[in-house]
């Protein structure tokens, strides 16, 4: 059966950029740079977006455009354990990314009917006890709004890439920025707004080399652009011979980076208008946040517009994830669609999601890796190291293994395209992206 395509540069783009711009930029980025010190975090993200990112882009693109095929059979025979390590990044990543779907359905949900109003200024108090009550100790209801968030990505991909994820990417990604930019007009125009402005873009120069920092920032840009796990190879793999790549990565990092700047102010205007500290963390979204919501006129109704936004944002990125395995099932073992389907999400909501439901439970208390609980330790090595690794053995792959014969006939589309760019390209991610990311890597393990 011929491979289905993308009906168009601009679909391929936007479904792209609803693969990357999802929980990555619009809750892990602004509570890491809330962490890390507001513009030292932003100036350095957005080097490494540009010196590993939009290269790191390209070497997964020409992985899956010359093999067209699934994350797997993609790399050479001898070579598949770096597709199986990207697969296992990718059940990492879906295992607590589903949840926090769950728990933007719950604030949706408590929000729309009345339970939980910002009409009035509300303290972090109220704000942590519905977190806990909602959340943190309701297992149950965050379960059933989690299923419900893995029905509507199944209902989805039961349609395919091209009819379920093209179509549904091609609305969903311009309401998402319509929502954006009202949240952000908004927040702007709020008194002390500025005072957050500028915590987001004056980067402390001390805290530049700091080795969280550096570990955060390189794991964010892997995690933001949906490096390391497959998805590139996937969506690549479904693209035109005669499609421009080092285009399309341009355009998908610099959108990535938009998006992710955008919802720092989206959210830290809003944080030093109500007077409240920037880095408090993964909570900052679902605790911290809607304290500010409620200092605002309407706050309310922009808090709903927020975690619809954040609603779509996970929408956009689950679905390629799943599509990830989905393909291989499909692909490289030969199974029917409908059974990909099934047994990708079936396998992930029992080993992955209940598991992480359970952590918010009875679970609480278990400590998997350096005092991390379930829900966390799964971020943690699918973000800091999983991503990561598969992503230094891609360029290995492509700089040593397809060469630069076979690298760059995929990328110039067979000599079609000509620029001396692709050269440097080329030796570029053979030598120094590897050793950026491994002195980055094993700097921040160390540290």
């Amino acid at each position: 059966m011929q491979r289905q395509t993308w009906s168009s540069t601009l679909t391929y783009i936007l479904t792209v950029a609803g693969a990357t711009i999802g929980f990555g930029a619009t809750w892990r980025f602004p509570y890491l740079a809330g962490e890390n010190g507001g513009g030292a975090y932003v100036l350095v993200f957005c080097i490494a977006m540009i010196i590993i990112g939009i290269p790191v882009i390209l070497v997964e693109n020409v992985i899956g455009r010359k093999a067209m095929t699934n994350s797997v059979d993609a790399f050479k025979q001898k070579w598949q354990s770096i597709g199986y390590m990207g697969l296992l990044g990718s059940f990492g990543i879906m295992a607590y990314y589903m949840v926090l779907g769950g728990w933007v359905l719950v604030y949706i949900w408590e929000l729309t009917l009345g339970n939980f109003s910002l009409a009035n200024v509300v303290s972090k108090e109220f704000t942590h006890q519905f977190f806990n009550d909602k959340i943190a100790f309701n297992p149950l209801g965050v379960g059933i709004f989690t299923t419900v968030f893995v029905i509507i990505n199944y209902i989805i991909l039961k349609r395919g890439i091209i009819d379920g994820i093209e179509k549904s990417v091609k609305f969903l990604m311009p309401l998402l920025f319509i929502c954006l930019i009202i949240v952000v007009g908004r927040n702007l125009t709020l008194d002390g707004a500025m005072a957050g402005v500028k915590f987001y873009l004056e980067p402390d120069f001390s805290k530049i080399l700091s080795p969280k920092l550096l570990i955060d920032v390189l794991g964010q840009v892997f995690f933001a652009l949906s490096l390391g796990f497959g998805v590139m190879i996937t969506l690549s793999s479904h693209l035109n011979k005669n499609e421009n790549m080092a285009k399309t990565a341009i355009y998908t990092g610099v959108l990535n980076t938009i998006i992710a700047v955008l919802a720092g102010f989206m959210i830290f205007p809003a944080l030093f208008s109500a007077g409240l500290a920037p880095d408090s963390g993964p909570s900052l979204v679902f605790e911290t946040l809607p304290i500010a919501f409620s200092h605002i006129h309407f706050g309310t109704i922009v808090c709903i517009l927020f975690f619809v936004l954040l609603l779509i944002a996970a929408l956009t990125t689950s679905l390629p994830i799943y599509q990830v395995i989905i393909s291989v099932l499909e692909e490289k073992f030969k199974y029917s669609k409908n059974l990909s389907i099934n047994l990708t999400l079936g396998f992930i909501f029992t080993l992955g999601n209940l598991p992480c439901i359970l952590t918010y439970g009875p679970w609480r208390d278990i400590v998997i890796i350096k005092g991390k609980n379930i829900f966390d330790s799964f971020d943690f090595v699918s973000g800091n190291i999983l991503f990561i690794l598969t992503a230094f053995f891609c360029c290995i792959y492509v700089g040593w293994i397809l060469g630069k014969q076979e690298s760059l006939k995929e990328l110039n589309n067979n000599n079609t395209l000509k620029s001396s760019w692709f050269g440097i390209w080329f030796y570029y991610v053979k030598y120094i992206v590897p050793l950026i990311i491994l002195i980055i890597f094993i700097y921040g393990i160390l540290n």
